[in-house]
């Protein structure tokens, strides 16, 4: 049974006394299944499980974490399509003021969904302190979703709020006192979380893992703006925690890296933490899927409305570590991280020489709905997929409504030279120019598969948004020994990961050797759009360095500004949210 349940919460909860008072009902049918107190627990915790979906959009905090680093460009397509006033061209050149667009809408939905983990502790702890056991185990949960949240506020914006009570003033943490408090919050609840929930709750394995990210970033979090001191007890403690969860014998790697991102992926045993989007939510989105693909592209041939959008692209800068790595090899060729391809092109139709769209009526081939896969990964060239017809119907083949013709894919979204005559051709260079900011340019990534289980591809989606995976116990492992000076168990542990993929040929070679470049090479080659590399930049001393359109290196800029509406909210009582250095 699915219940409808109203929740009303405080937007303002970081707010003090009445300054912001904007109270909003929303009708969220994001509630487990249950009865009596099973319903009450049910219907507490799936408001805060269900915000963090909001959280991750394209929009928020992934967007702003993808846009931000070197990974990822967002220029302005057209002139028109995706500027949005500016915000992802300022999130990319890292020219950030107080009042960007993507950096208010990801602190809103992060704090919000931080409300929500308080008012679901605070209706779940007097029905534990009952002995109620199903509400303890959710107030559990809830603890430790609160401490991941407030890690991503920590993360981003250099501070935290702390708060046990809906009617307390939230006391704001910054520095190790931020790090202190989110560490006892996992300790807390470590030992008593439940251990078999699956990846889209919170579990003990979970816990461990996000311990050991707090661990591996707390040089960061103590000192912003410095260079970090990465001591020998905080790589102590990452090992421990990785430790344990590599020793659990509750996951393993996925031997096909693309399988992680497909339907079904919520029993894939690589995923520790995940948006669990089964069909529970009315807001399950493909956008990680669809974003970055084409507009002129549709992913899924039984759906008309499964296009792409044209947005974000890998910069030239990301796409050349690869080139580096494997020199005269393509990366396709030698990693199967970096590309998959599904599309089943017959031989003598790969040759496009002398065609276009105004001659190519009969060049196409024929596939299922069910057969018809787009290629993942790193996309590059001319791609294909279905066409439609002037009134807008995908051409079949023969006449079978089942059957979809394939082609060359047409460029006819855009304003530029090829709309209606070229085909979409992803060329590697992309920028702010009016030529590198046409809607074919850059190379564009799909990790994630468009659904087969949604009723439309584009809205819906069944497959879970991977948050913490396997994968990263090992490398942060890798990382902790590696800065104690121990090599040879970093080294094993990176080839551990490098050489599991053993799906599809080519299975990347062992490395004969490893450093700090290497691991931050690898690490970007792993978890590559995985709202991830911003962190991780920062981390290496990377973030000030220069990349495509960036080239600003003030070290204040490795967190976003407060949103100006937050500060202004908090008015009332002068000094006590103030805004970080440098904005």
């Amino acid at each position: 049974m699915k219940n409808i349940i109203k929740y009303t919460f405080l937007v303002g909860f970081l707010s003090i006394a009445s300054s912001c008072t904007d109270l909003q009902e929303v009708v969220l049918d994001e509630s487990f299944t249950g009865s009596g107190l099973s319903e009450t627990v049910s219907g507490a915790i799936a408001p805060a499980y269900g915000q963090v979906s909001w959280v991750w959009r394209h929009t928020n905090y992934y967007g702003l974490q993808l846009i931000a680093a070197d990974e990822a460009i967002l220029p302005h397509r057209g002139g028109t399509d995706w500027f949005d006033g500016g915000k992802f061209l300022a999130t990319h050149t890292h020219s950030i003021t107080p009042t960007n667009d993507l950096v208010s809408s990801s602190w809103n939905e992060l704090t919000r969904n931080v409300s929500r983990t308080l008012t679901a502790i605070e209706t779940l702890t007097p029905l534990a302190d009952m002995g109620n056991q199903e509400a303890e185990n959710a107030l559990y949960e809830m603890k430790a979703l609160r401490a991941y949240l407030n890690m991503l506020m920590l993360d981003s914006w250099g501070l935290i709020f702390k708060k046990e009570r809906s009617t307390e003033t939230s006391e704001i943490l910054r520095g190790q006192a931020a790090v202190d408090y989110i560490e006892s919050e996992l300790l807390s609840v470590v030992n008593l979380i439940n251990t078999d929930l699956g990846a889209g709750r919170m579990t003990q394995t979970a816990v461990w893992g996000f311990l050991a990210r707090l661990n591996l970033n707390a040089a960061v979090y103590r000192d912003s703006y410095g260079t970090p001191n990465f001591t020998d007890a905080d790589m102590d403690k990452v090992i421990e925690y990785t430790d344990n969860v590599i020793n659990s014998g509750l996951y393993e790697l996925s031997p096909e890296y693309f399988e992680l991102f497909n339907d079904e992926n919520n029993s894939n045993r690589e995923l520790i933490f995940a948006l669990d989007q089964r069909g529970v939510l009315s807001r399950e989105h493909s956008r990680w899927t669809y974003w970055s693909l084409a507009g002129s592209n549709w992913g899924r041939p039984e759906f008309t409305s499964s296009d792409g959008t044209d947005g974000p692209a890998i910069t030239p800068d990301f796409y050349q570590t690869w080139v580096d790595a494997y020199g005269n090899v393509d990366p396709a060729e030698a990693d199967p991280r970096f590309y998959q391809g599904n599309q089943q092109i017959p031989a003598e139709l790969r040759e496009l020489s002398g065609l276009s769209p105004a001659n190519d009526e009969d060049h196409f081939y024929c596939t299922t709905a069910e057969e018809y896969e787009f290629d993942r990964g790193i996309i590059r060239g001319i791609i294909w997929g279905p066409r439609k017809d002037e009134n807008g119907a995908f051409f079949r083949c023969n006449g079978n409504a089942d059957v979809y013709r394939i082609y060359p894919v047409k460029q006819i979204k855009g304003n530029g030279p090829d709309r209606d005559v070229g085909y979409v051709n992803h060329e590697l260079q992309v920028d702010f120019s009016n030529e590198g900011r046409l809607h074919s340019k850059g190379y564009r990534v799909s990790k994630y598969q468009f659904s087969r289980t949604s009723p439309n591809a584009n809205s819906f989606s069944s497959i879970d948004i991977v948050l913490m995976r396997f994968a990263e116990m090992y490398m942060m492992r890798a990382e902790a020994q590696l800065r104690k000076g121990e090599t040879a168990g970093a080294l094993t542990d990176v080839n551990t990961v490098r050489t599991s993929r053993t799906a599809r040929e080519p299975v990347p070679t062992a490395l004969a050797a490893i450093d700090l470049e290497i691991l931050y090479r690898e690490l970007g080659f792993e978890f590559y759009w995985e709202g991830l590399r911003r962190t991780n930049q920062i981390r290496y001393g990377k973030y000030e360095d220069s990349w495509t359109e960036k080239t600003d290196a003030n070290p204040s800029n490795r967190l976003f500004p407060i949103p100006q509406s937050a500060i202004d909210g908090a008015s009332n009582t002068p000094g006590y949210l103030e805004q970080n250095v440098g904005y």
